[in-house]
């Protein structure tokens, strides 16, 4: 109970916070220095001198269905042709691959681009390890500042154009984050509720630590970064699988600010199955737990850190997201509330398992008006979730197995456009593809406990909920997703 308390302040915080930003219309500008760069000319005359040298990095593994699409985004951005340096740090280990994104950079060199393809032996600290040696260039080290682009990420031309200047006006900033926009957010009753789930963190969490005290994470991607900041606080490391939210954590302890800049968005592509999602989910959730138990500390003895930036980066950006969320949700609505119905001495207040649910359900549903509809598969959906993500966290707090395991999201590229999924599609697998073992598990254990209640209901009635329950996770156990097509 205490945990769920905590949970739901920390939502109504963030959204109150959240809400008060977009009905003033805040915008960084209030808060840091913003001009236009002077001269968009100069390019014609030749004198692009005052441009600072960008440099834009572009991590890939065996990225076939986009690497062209992040490639020709790259290199069509807006910034003279001298003063930028496209970067494609390839770990691919299909040769195909390997020669295709090769002869993609070659046609870009041949039309005057100034672009650098690079490989590694190996795959030593994955997306890091290959950040890290991209910087260890001679050409990389000219560079004052380091746009960060994953394969299916294609930046609009402008994107240098409108976050530069935060950096050129405002030397303690070190960092700006765009927001993700998705191009099959609409592909698949899947792909909504995830959008739910980003948007929740971008519009939420993300405006709210902006505006409130410079501090969030940085998303690995679709942000650019001032090369001295990343050079103070250390450089990329690979001692978790969250390496962004490691180097913004270190940076913010050397006393560097960031920026979120909503109104600027990167188009890019959500997983496109069910165990793909897992995986990143698992990724991200266990990284942010190990590295909770890897900078508290660090946190705690920083000196160019005011004690409330401490506070919120200690107690709400990693105990109560990266802990205390998973837990919670899974343990107290999974576990105990289903065991209750089948032990009347345990009572679990009303206020615990109906209002404070409530309360999420409604922040969560103001920020995302337009997607009410999908609410309830995403309750039902994000119930699911939270066993992966709590056994994620826990992974990553004890450092248990699997907390350093680093599995690339498959994409899908420009294809989804041609995959019809009808409702409910069930994909065509082996065995142990198809099922989902723990879900199923799950599902049995919950429909188990929904009947016991609907049989011997006592003083509770939670059956209802619980066959609910048990049919998600049944359906994803099943791996059954497809498209809505009544909310398209």
């Amino acid at each position: 109970m205490v945990m769920s308390v905590m949970l739901a302040v920390e939502a109504v915080y963030n959204s109150v916070v959240s809400l008060g930003v977009k009905v003033i219309g805040w915008r960084p500008e209030w808060r840091f220095r913003w001009e236009p760069i002077a001269g968009d000319d100069d390019e014609e005359k030749g004198t692009t001198a005052h441009y600072p040298m960008v440099l834009v990095q572009i991590p890939m593994y065996n990225e076939l269905e986009v690497y062209k699409l992040s490639i020709g985004a790259a290199c069509e951005l807006k910034w003279p042709k001298d003063r930028i340096i496209v970067q494609v740090l390839d770990d691919s280990t299909d040769p195909y691959t390997k020669n295709l994104v090769e002869l993609e950079c070659e046609n870009w060199a041949s039309k005057g681009m100034n672009i650098k393809y690079t490989t590694r032996s190996s795959r030593k600290g994955f997306k890091a390890g290959a950040l890290k040696k991209g910087m260890e260039y001679d050409y990389a080290k000219q560079c004052e500042y380091v746009a960060i682009f994953d394969a299916d990420f294609q930046p609009e031309q402008d994107f240098l154009l409108r976050t530069l200047p935060f950096f050129m006006h405002n030397p303690e900033v070190a960092l700006v984050q765009a927001r993700w926009a998705f191009v099959n957010d609409t592909a698949s009753l899947l792909t909504r509720v995830q959008k739910m789930f980003f948007d929740y963190h971008f519009k939420v969490e993300q405006e709210a630590g902006s505006a409130t005290f410079s501090f969030f994470s940085f998303n690995g991607t679709a942000g650019i970064w001032r090369a001295a900041a990343i050079k103070e606080a250390g450089g990329w490391k690979d001692r978790t699988t969250v390496e962004d939210m490691d180097l913004a954590v270190r940076a913010t302890l050397k006393g560097w600010k960031f920026i979120y800049v909503g109104d600027i968005r990167v188009k890019s592509e959500l997983p496109s199955t069910y165990k793909a999602y897992c995986r990143q989910q698992f990724r991200w959730s266990c990284g942010g737990a190990h590295l909770f138990r890897q900078v508290a500390k660090d946190i705690l003895v920083a000196k160019d850190v005011s004690i409330l930036k401490k506070f919120h980066m200690l107690y709400s950006f990693f105990l109560v997201r990266r802990v205390v969320a998973p837990t919670v949700t899974c343990i107290l609505y999974n576990i105990i509330l289903p065991i209750s119905v089948m032990i009347p001495e345990l009572f679990i207040p009303i206020w615990g398992i109906a209002y404070i649910p409530m309360v999420l359900t409604v922040v969560t549903a103001i920020r995302h008006p337009k997607n009410i509809h999908i609410l309830p598969f995403w309750i039902f959906f994000e119930t699911v979730m939270t066993m992966h993500r709590m056994r994620a966290a826990l992974a990553g707090l004890f450092e248990l197995s699997e907390f350093n395991e680093w599995v690339v999201t498959k994409k899908v590229g420009n294809n989804f456009e041609d995959n019809e999924v009808p409702l409910l599609h069930k994909t065509r697998k082996r065995l142990r593809d198809r099922v989902n073992f723990r879900e199923i598990l799950f599902a049995a254990f919950l429909f188990f406990c929904a009947s016991y209640n609907l049989v011997f209901h006592g003083k509770t009635s939670y059956y209802f909920n619980l066959y609910l329950q048990g049919l998600a996770f049944l359906f994803l156990g099943l791996n059954f997703t497809g498209t809505c097509t009544c909310c398209q």
